[in-house]
């Protein structure tokens, strides 16, 4: 063809044969990602069309692209959608009867992402873009969220504008404490129950440093279920409080630096102790935990609320909360394998000086703990989809930024309340997708969890 031609070509070109012929050609398999060549043989009326090249590099070997079938389009424009509505959490139920239980409460832990914080390390969120950061546009995106649980109780870490959240929780019927860590840090720990549903009996706070275990705290409240009849069912899924409901409400950030496992432990040790002692000082209560506790669910920390006991000599400290030195993409696959359980059970290997093990342990000389409080993972007491939980049945990822990608949030409950339901996070893979948290329709780096739970005496009484 010459310049000229190519220059002003026609708009449409059809030549029309009829032949016999070989073409051989390549197609993608859905199904494995791999290329596959096949070969078709033609024996009729083959029209080929040309059209003016769109391309600014068009492929030298191939200048006429095969025509994409509308069954193909209607594919494509299916998983475009898909795409669209995959970050839609879904709700897991238990597989019991539990429609005896009446008395049932929706809580919520949240590490809502300390807007200082967000400012001090942009490194971790150099994949989203700036205006996801806005706290303007945050906080609106984190009460329509809560709004959508239809939360009862919520538990929040990394609140350093606690008047903000207030102001705007309070429109929704919710009253909150708040707990400011000690030192230099500006955020904290903030509690809000829903008024209607709860009344506020007792509150502690607990700050770490008073005990030699760095600035962070802890919040300890008392919450009464009102004994009236609640907001509609449309609203609320509650109907008279059969009797009076009380129960501890335990929020938490643990120290983040994973090479102090002595501190985290001890901070750790130390809430397990003050929530057992105030379930005890008001008649046996039940006991709700919740917070970031900035370990894994592979690790001795998790292994210690789980089963209640753990031997600290058989860890590294450095390792105990099985977080990485350099925070980072967890590999999926070694999570869910049992190698990492397999090392608790390792003969004596490391050494721990006095003073990691009397902040540890709280005394001189103590190696083994335990604490009196029988919990459960509300996460792991509702099993899921392989696709957002790992083998210990807790969610794959509960954070995500560019250096890490992790579970470190949880919600722990004694045996007198009962799991009804979990919602979901997200799959690795939709995460992935966004590149980082928070995104469009997340606020924070955290994902929230969510469980709603009945008091176990007003049910079947199993």
């Amino acid at each position: 063809m010459s310049p000229e031609s190519r220059q002003s070509p026609p708009l449409e070109h059809v030549h029309a044969t009829k032949r016999r012929r070989t073409l051989k050609f390549e197609q993608l398999d859905e199904n494995d990602n791999q290329t596959k060549s096949q070969t078709a043989t033609i024996t009729e009326t083959e029209t080929l069309t040309w059209k003016p090249d769109q391309c600014r590099n068009p492929p030298t070997s191939n200048r006429f692209e095969p025509i994409r079938s509308s069954r193909n389009r209607y594919k494509r424009r299916k998983r475009k959608h898909k795409s669209v509505t995959d970050d839609h959490r879904q709700w897991t139920f238990s597989s019991r009867d539990l429609s005896k239980f009446k008395d049932k409460f929706v809580v919520v832990s949240y590490n809502i992402l300390g807007v200082e914080n967000a400012l001090k390390h942009p490194d971790l969120y150099d994949k989203v873009p700036p205006k996801f950061l806005k706290w303007e546009r945050r906080k609106k995106l984190i009460r329509e969220e809560m709004s959508s649980y239809n939360a009862s109780i919520l538990c929040l870490q990394e609140v350093d504008h606690f008047d903000d959240l207030d102001d705007l929780l309070q429109m929704d019927g919710f009253r909150g404490v708040y707990k400011a860590r000690t030192g230099d840090a500006n955020d904290g720990c903030a509690i809000f129950w829903k008024e209607k549903l709860f009344t506020l009996l007792h509150q502690e706070n607990i700050e770490f440093q008073n005990f030699g275990l760095r600035h962070n705290v802890a919040q300890l409240c008392v919450l009464k279920m009102n004994q009236s009849l609640l907001e509609s069912a449309e609203e609320s899924s509650l109907s008279m409080v059969s009797q009076s409901q009380s129960l501890v409400v335990g929020n938490i950030h643990v120290l983040f630096n994973p090479n102090r496992g002595d501190i985290k432990l001890g901070q750790i040790r130390l809430f397990l102790e003050k929530a057992y002692k105030l379930s005890q000082e008001w008649g046996g209560i039940p006991v709700l935990l919740a917070g970031d506790l900035n370990s894994s669910p592979n690790s001795a920390l998790y292994q210690f609320l789980a089963s209640s006991e753990l031997d600290v000599c058989q860890h590294d400290r450095r390792h105990i909360s099985g977080q990485f030195a350099k925070c980072r993409d967890i590999d999926f696959q070694k999570r869910n394998s049992t190698s990492d359980w397999i090392s608790i059970s390792r003969p004596l290997l490391y050494q721990w000086t006095d003073v990691e093990l009397r902040l540890a342990t709280g005394c001189e000389g103590v190696t083994e703990l335990q604490h009196q409080l029988n919990l459960c993972s509300a996460y792991f007491g509702i099993p899921g989809s392989h696709r957002t939980r790992d083998n210990l049945g807790e969610p794959l990822a509960t954070s995500y930024h560019s250096k890490f990608m992790g579970t470190v949030d949880y919600i722990w409950h004694t045996e007198e309340l009962v799991p009804v339901r979990v919602l979901e996070t997200l799959p690795v893979n939709i995460l992935r997708r966004n590149g980082g948290l928070p995104s469009e329709r997340w606020g924070s780096d955290h994902l929230a969890l969510v469980c709603e739970l009945a008091f176990a005496n007003n049910g079947d009484g199993t």
